[in-house]
């Protein structure tokens, strides 16, 4: 099901897609993330909510399965097309100006650090419309806010259909709260890229 189908004001070019989740998410960006060709022109910024005393896994475990370069969000690191960044355990993940990137130990979001709506919020704040935000599955309310700011910055906004999450209290939290250009399940959305990607969009 895509509400409002097509891209806000009109076809563009996108700098950055920021990709939120947490329970069963994984799932999601499996299916997402391996749809992105090497030559795209977008970065790409991820936060998942993580336990905070183990390291991440996600650079490795998305390596091989994207065209892309997988690593984990360093402070202070320019951000550079081709590449996806992972939020590291505990940190919040932000997009700073210049465009690079920020990490914080500030007080958690939805008991969450990182936090997706903090991810959400500054990338609208730097890129406008020129981002892609993706709120994917989750238990809880994190992302929704920060989602309502992308689509008032003009970004393009697409939330995994709760029907296809594993928990669909995150994507149902961004419905109740605004109204996303798509609303997919993972295969649709990857679809999606590949179409904008076929358009020179991405």
């Amino acid at each position: 099901m895509a509400s409002s189908p097509g891209y806000p004001h009109g076809p563009r070019a996108f700098d950055a897609i920021v990709i939120g989740g947490s329970a069963g998410a994984i799932d999601a960006i499996s299916t997402i993330l391996p749809s992105l060709q090497a030559q795209t022109r977008v970065a790409v910024l991820v936060t998942l909510h993580l336990p905070r005393e183990a390291p991440s896994l996600l650079p490795e475990i998305f390596r091989p399965r994207c065209a892309l370069r997988t690593a984990e969000a360093q402070d202070k690191e320019p951000i550079e097309a081709g590449n996806v960044y992972f939020a590291p355990p505990d940190y919040h993940l932000l997009v700073d100006a210049g465009p690079q990137l920020a990490l914080s130990v500030d007080a958690p979001v939805h008991f969450s650090r990182p936090s997706i709506d903090v991810l959400f919020e500054s990338a609208a704040d730097i890129y406008g419309e020129r981002l892609i935000g993706m709120l994917l599955s989750g238990a809880n309310h994190d992302g929704a806010r920060g989602m309502a700011a992308i689509g008032a910055a003009g970004g393009l906004c697409i939330v995994q259909s709760p029907a296809s999450a594993a928990m669909s209290a995150m994507p149902q939290s961004a419905l109740d709260l605004m109204t996303p250009h798509h609303i997919l399940p993972p295969s649709e959305i990857a679809s999606l890229l590949t179409e904008l990607q076929m358009r020179r969009i991405l």
